[in-house]
């Protein structure tokens, strides 16, 4: 692919996971229904800050992505959330499954993007 845009889906995926990480502080994207199971998942992940953590990681790979600092690591990082955000829709709230399937596949994108950096560990 062209540099620049994976230069601009770095950025998307940064921006993505910012706002996503700095609305679980914040709320201001309203929640919508979810299932009787996928809401007591999340409320268990929530009562024992889980996903304090998790919006933590999010942020700090947002702002890592959007400046190209360590985009190779908080790609990898972020890879495990966005596994388990596929997983929880897919299988809790299937309506709600686009964003987190974006998620995945602009996190592929990233990854291919820094697929250099990873081939002494490969």
């Amino acid at each position: 692919m062209n540099s620049k845009v994976l230069m601009v889906l770095r950025i998307l995926l940064g921006v993505f996971v910012l706002v996503f990480g700095l609305n679980k502080f914040f709320h201001f994207i309203p929640m919508g229904d979810m299932s009787a199971d996928a809401g007591a998942y999340f409320g268990a992940l929530t009562s024992t800050k889980t996903i304090d953590l998790v919006a933590i990681v999010e942020i700090v790979a947002g702002i890592g992505l959007i400046f190209n600092k360590y985009g190779a690591l908080l790609s990898l990082i972020l890879m495990s959330i966005s596994v388990n955000a596929v997983l929880f829709h897919v299988t809790l709230d299937p309506a709600n499954s686009a964003g987190a399937i974006v998620l995945l596949v602009l996190n592929i994108i990233a990854l291919y993007n820094y697929k250099d950096c990873y081939k002494s560990l490969l």
